[in-house]
């Protein structure tokens, strides 16, 4: 899954001020950060989801090609279409909670607000819905194969302890690289919350407060 991507998604909305945002600027590009946010979180949405399909598509060839002694990598396709199911969810979820035409400004600002802090909430627990899961499939699928290997190619340990550089290659892959793409997964969804859910909770509860005083 490309989260790439969905970092690029986040960067293309403008850093909020924060409390220190002008009101009348609030309310003039409420509706337009409000279209754009949707529009980012369907992208993700279909990102993710499509990814992992794609995904399981490929550990179930896998499983294909080795067989039936593959039989666990079914358990790490139905925690990545889980994941998929979750984004699925998601979009679900937003459908049934657009609102129609001639909605007041004060109705939009509260969903605003409690989609932001429903957003807050998925990228805080990031590692419960998202990347336990992809762990879980990675582990069951790393362990699948290498018992096949020992079943079907003997020599084939041996062989690889005999090249020290390879060796070390996947050691560094396990140890180091693939567990650093998970934490920067981590650290990129508390980037996102810290500079751009936050502060712009902060704005708009400033101008839901500013709308309750005046009404």
């Amino acid at each position: 899954m490309n989260w790439n991507d969905y970092e690029g998604l986040w960067k293309r909305q403008e850093l909020p001020l924060g409390a220190a945002a002008d009101l009348p600027a609030l309310r003039a590009t409420f509706e337009a950060k409000r279209r754009k946010l949707a529009k980012t979180l369907f992208a993700r949405d279909l990102l993710e989801g499509s990814a992992g399909l794609l995904v399981s598509g490929v550990f179930g060839y896998t499983w294909w090609h080795i067989g039936k002694e593959g039989w666990p990598i079914a358990l790490a396709i139905g925690l990545i279409l889980g994941v998929s199911a979750f984004f699925a969810r998601e979009r679900i979820r937003a459908h049934r909670n657009r609102l129609g035409p001639g909605v007041p400004l004060l109705a939009r600002l509260e969903a605003e607000i409690a989609e932001l802090q429903h957003q807050r909430q998925l990228l805080l627990h990031v590692w419960s819905w998202y990347l336990a899961p992809c762990v879980g499939a990675m582990a069951i699928i790393f362990f699948t194969v290498i018992r096949i290997l020992r079943q079907t190619q003997p020599d084939f340990f041996p062989a690889l302890w005999a090249h020290p550089a390879a060796l070390a290659w996947i050691f560094l892959y396990f140890a180091l690289v693939l567990p650093g793409c998970y934490w920067g997964i981590w650290a990129m969804n508390r980037r996102a919350v810290r500079r751009q859910i936050e502060p712009r909770l902060e704005e708009l509860s400033k101008l839901r407060a500013d709308l309750l005083a005046t009404n």
